[in-house]
């Protein structure tokens, strides 16, 4: 089984500053998870604390391929493992065009991914937004303590400033 959850923390232009960044930084990265739906395959955990609703988590389950897709993956089973790539965000910083293969998870393995972005909204009505992103995907058994105090055996940071300055990312594997 492949356990995916996505933790998003939304805020709009306005809470840039030092005070909303403390805030932001007090959400946590992973949550227990809830009962999710017997005998699927692919099952997700999507969690959205939004500045607009103080930061409260509000979060909703589903499974399957399209559900994996809604939080910005793709997964593709190989007789190495199961192959975890990033799709192209929507963002208008930064704009990723292109798939990206993150890592490649065998059984028993957890892996993570961190990214943030800058978003503009509908052409129509155009307004900033911005998010951080932590992603955690097992090739594990569910159990609601999942990603709560475990090591990820591949690490993806795609964390960049988004108010401008030079980016980081780094990519870390603990050994097999």
């Amino acid at each position: 089984m492949l356990v995916v959850q996505r933790v998003r923390v939304r805020w709009g232009a306005h809470a840039r500053g030092a005070t909303h960044a403390v805030r932001r930084r007090s959400v946590a990265e992973a949550y227990e998870l809830p009962p999710l739906p017997a005998g699927e395959t692919l099952v997700v955990h999507d969690v959205l604390a939004d500045e607009a609703d103080g930061y409260r988590p509000a979060s909703s389950v589903g499974s399957g391929v399209q559900a994996v897709r809604a939080v910005g993956l793709r997964v593709d089973l190989t007789a190495d493992g199961v192959v975890i790539k990033r799709l192209p965000a929507g963002a208008a910083y930064p704009a990723w065009r292109t798939s990206y293969r993150m890592f490649t998870l065998r059984p028993g393995q957890y892996g993570r991914f961190r990214a943030n972005f800058r978003f503009t909204g509908c052409a129509c009505s155009a307004r900033w937004y911005y998010e951080a992103w932590t992603v955690h995907v097992a090739s594990a058994s569910p159990r609601p303590d999942l990603f709560l105090s475990a090591v990820a055996d591949r690490d993806v940071d795609q964390r960049v400033h988004l108010y401008g300055g030079p980016a980081r990312r780094t990519a870390r594997q603990r050994p097999a």
